[in-house]
């Protein structure tokens, strides 16, 4: 199974997303071909705080919570 696949499961879910240079958690507004949109919030306040585009490559982990 592809990364992309795995992640299409996970659109609209908080996760937790390492990639390349950072880790944060969020939501997973979009997977796309070769990218992730990403809402990155603040965990103390739940609030929203900016969204990022990560090239699908750069993913390291994923984190599913329950």
């Amino acid at each position: 199974m592809r990364l992309i696949q795995k992640l299409k499961q996970f659109e609209r879910q908080y996760v937790f997303l390492r990639w390349a240079t950072a880790e944060e958690y969020g939501k997973i507004k979009y997977v796309g071909y070769d990218f992730v949109e990403f809402e990155i919030i603040d965990i103390e306040t739940m609030e929203y705080r900016e969204t990022v585009i990560i090239n699908s490559q750069l993913i390291l982990e994923i984190v599913v919570g329950g």
